[in-house]
């Protein structure tokens, strides 16, 4: 039996991620609704301290994606206001959305993730920062926005021109990591237990914002083909990483795994402390093979904000 209680589902904001985060946040408040719960539904603005307190929630469901929902601030905000919240706190948050802060604390741990550095943008026009093929990313943005793989043969220019289309003409800074090739791996954590492990086929390129949310554009393999021992250590590093940054309700582990290396071949690239819930996330999907509906998932991520 669940208790009603009045929820405020955050939604919306002005990230790059702010259409993904609607439709998280509209498929969350249904289903809260369809448990019995009150939903008051805010696209977030700037005056969304003054929303939540004329609210007055028992709880928020945080159904935000990148800044400022992801990244510490809200969840500063929510502190200060004294209200409950779904998904990881103020410190995990600030430290999970930096994937250069997440290295430095995860890999002291034994945790495997790729070599690189933070490169200062212009100076990609000069030199390549690593030997190619190697990969460009922004250091604080999730669902693979502003990623760039600079191959052997020159596909932004050699070196990149800053009239090219990529991320560096967007971002002052980005992080400079050696590609893996290889298989695209991802485990979600809910509560203390991972889920399982999907591979995702992309049907072309790699596995981009578009591929993630248009439908037909990747193939979800769940549970993943692939050795036992690395499906074991894919969980593993999962829980343990969602253990070592102090998340909360779900996270989502993403991974990439070169087979021709075995289990040395196996690489955290980052931890997601707010996974998608659209009709196409992977986290809800891994929930639902293992026998949750989509409204048991929500309210299984609800009770561990309570």
């Amino acid at each position: 039996m669940v208790t009603p209680l009045h929820i405020a589902v955050l939604m919306g904001g002005w990230s790059a991620e702010r259409e993904v985060s609607l439709v998280t946040g509209a498929n969350v408040a249904d289903a809260l609704e369809s448990l019995g719960h009150r939903v008051t539904r805010i696209d977030m603005g700037r005056d969304v301290a003054a929303r939540l307190a004329e609210a007055s929630p028992d709880v928020v469901f945080n159904a935000l994606h990148g800044t400022p929902g992801e990244d510490g601030s809200v969840q500063g905000m929510l502190d200060l206001m004294g209200l409950k919240y779904t998904h990881s706190g103020l410190a995990t948050s600030v430290i999970a959305i930096d994937k250069q802060l997440t290295k430095l604390l995860l890999v002291p741990h034994g945790i495997p993730m790729p070599g690189g550095r933070i490169v200062k943008t212009a100076t990609l026009y000069e030199a390549d920062p690593l030997p190619r093929p190697y990969v460009l990313k922004p250091v604080n943005e999730g669902s693979s926005v502003g990623v760039a793989i600079v191959t052997e043969d020159g596909n932004y220019g050699n070196p990149i021109a800053p009239d090219a289309v990529g991320p560096w003409q967007e971002f002052e800074e980005l992080l400079a990591e050696p590609f893996i090739r290889g298989r695209e791996l991802t485990t979600a954590v809910l509560g203390d237990e991972p889920l399982g492990v999907t591979e995702l086929k992309p049907k072309s390129g790699f596995y981009d914002y578009d591929a993630k949310y248009t439908d037909g554009m990747t193939e979800h393999v769940y549970p993943a083909l692939i050795p036992d021992e690395i499906a074991a250590a894919c969980m593993k590093i999962a829980l343990d990483s969602h253990r070592l940054l102090g998340c909360k309700g779900c996270s989502r582990s993403d991974f990439r795994w070169d087979d021709n290396l075995g289990v040395d071949g196996l690489f955290l690239l980052e931890v997601n402390t707010q996974p998608g819930m659209t009709p196409l996330s992977l986290a809800p999907e891994q929930a639902r093979h293992r026998g949750m509906t989509y409204p048991q998932f929500v309210q299984r991520i609800l009770e561990e904000a309570l």
